[in-house]
């Protein structure tokens, strides 16, 4: 990237580049056999890598972009700071601003993965490209590097659909996007999907002109219908114009614009955005010599214990996992540690791994769904409160949000939530603490929660489910008891 000329906060984008991969930087010298070799700097190498050299294993971590991984530098970092920045200047002049702050975010951020941090913990930090010459060696910047044990963690990338013209025409991705420097008058956007959806609704809000093309026939398709139709209804009241049932069949620059051709009809933007489908980061590492084998999207094969088709070698995050999710990757790397250097006993099996879109209003599920219990023959009770309903949601106005706990029927376990509306991921953490620990929702009801806040879903929820198992028998007992203490 090069700052010869500034922008609006160019001077942050020099420091975050500086500490994420520092131009001058000298690889050090290969300090023997390492007790572990970490391939990416994303979330799952780099907790991988910092918490193997904390317990005293020689470490080397090697990345070929940039410290931090997509998650701080094209993902989760700069797309949230665009949604916050722009929630109280929605339909303002105010692109310059937005991106100056996601700058400011991202080289503020950039100091918990820099590569000096990572240096100073104990890790050997290898800049550049790395590829397998053996089954427990890498080379990188000519330079080889052997390990009894080594974790893949160079995460996924944007997919581009074989779209006649789409190449050809230049997109934007997630890892462009936040690169640009002036404001497009018109921008098309290829997927309804969380990142395509977060985007429109960010974008839309410093009046850019915003067409959202999905192939399902609403957006957040995998998410409930309910949930994908609230917040498609909020995206085109914001002024996003969305189109569903969607067949894009070509992509053309003509002159100035570029054309996307769906259903028939073209529209004309000044940029597209595809944001369709990612592929794992697997292809220029040489798996083949290394014995490890690949399936889907080049996702690598992994058992429960993270472990490749080659038991020496691990893999942790996006790179391996259908959830690609920050804490997910997370997750794999706390497993993939105890495993590597210690007896493999983690598993993944029983991760509780919730998700979240951050549009206005939020998506936060957690757990099966009901049309995943209902396909597998659970039965189950559903329960449901409206934040409306609620006195928080009648004091701010809420319309449309709502949460919803799926339990099992036969042992009252939580098996599932769904949550719209204002910080739904906020919301969904303590149903993530009870999923993890097998608590039942009527738990919820022995919980004082502040008042007034939307939390108290969990109580009306609770006090619902235990009305619900009030036995037949139960009643009558209650029923004969207060009939006596009438009389006495």
């Amino acid at each position: 990237m090069s700052f010869a000329n500034p922008y609006p906060g160019s001077d942050y984008d020099q420091r975050w580049r500086g500490l994420v991969y520092p131009a001058d930087y000298q690889n050090p010298r290969a300090a023997g056999k390492y007790h572990l070799i970490v391939i990416g700097a994303g979330p799952a190498g780099l907790v991988t890598a910092i918490a193997a050299a904390g317990l005293g294993a020689r470490v080397a971590l090697i990345e070929k972009s940039a410290m931090g991984g997509d998650c701080l530098n094209v993902g989760c970092v700069p797309s949230k700071a665009l949604l916050e920045f722009t929630t109280e200047r929605a339909h303002t002049d105010c692109f310059d601003e937005a991106f100056e702050w996601l700058r400011l975010v991202r080289s503020r951020i950039a100091e918990h993965d820099s590569v000096q941090r990572f240096a100073e913990a104990g890790v050997d930090v290898h800049l550049g490209a790395a590829r397998f010459v053996a089954e427990d060696s890498v080379e990188v910047e000519g330079v080889e590097l052997s390990a009894r044990r080594i974790v893949i963690a160079t995460g996924a990338r944007a997919a581009l659909p074989p779209i006649p013209g789409l190449a050809e025409s230049k997109p934007l991705t997630n890892e462009t996007v936040f690169d640009l420097r002036e404001r497009p008058r018109r921008l098309a956007i290829i997927g309804g999907g969380p990142i395509g959806c977060e985007l429109a609704q960010a974008l839309s809000r410093m009046n850019v002109e915003v067409h959202l093309f999905e192939a399902a026939d609403r957006v957040l398709s995998r998410e409930t219908r309910e949930a994908g139709e609230i917040v498609g209804g909020a995206l085109q009241r914001s002024g996003i114009s969305l189109h569903l049932n969607a067949s894009v069949s070509s992509v053309a620059r003509r002159g100035a614009d570029v054309v996307v051709t769906a259903n028939g009809a073209e529209i004309a933007a000044d940029e597209v955005l595809v944001a369709a489908g990612r592929k794992a980061n697997t292809d220029d590492l040489n798996l083949a010599a290394a014995g490890v084998r690949t399936g889907a999207a080049g996702l690598i094969a992994v058992d429960d214990y993270l472990r490749s088709t080659n038991r020496r070698i691990y893999a942790a995050g996006d790179v391996c996992a259908k959830l690609q999710f920050t804490h997910n990757a997370d997750a794999h790397a706390r497993i993939v540690v105890q495993n590597a250097l210690f007896f493999p006993s983690a598993t993944t099996r029983k991760l509780i791994i919730p998700h979240c879109t951050y549009t206005d209003p939020e998506v936060a599920q957690v757990g099966q769904s009901r049309a995943e219990l209902e396909h597998s023959g659970v039965d189950f009770d559903a329960y449901r409160v409206a934040f409306g309903e609620l006195d928080r949601g009648k004091a701010q106005g809420d319309e449309h949000g709502f949460a919803e706990v799926l339990s099992a029927r036969k042992n009252a376990k939580i098996l599932g939530a769904t949550i719209v509306g204002r910080d739904a991921g906020e919301q969904l953490a303590a149903l993530c603490v009870a999923m993890t620990n097998g608590l039942a929702l009527g738990s919820f009801a022995k919980t004082v929660l502040p008042y007034p806040t939307r939390s108290e879903y969990l109580r009306r929820m609770a006090d619902e489910f235990n009305r619900s198992r009030l036995t037949p028998m139960a009643r009558r007992l209650f029923g004969a008891w207060f009939r006596w203490n009438t009389r006495s």
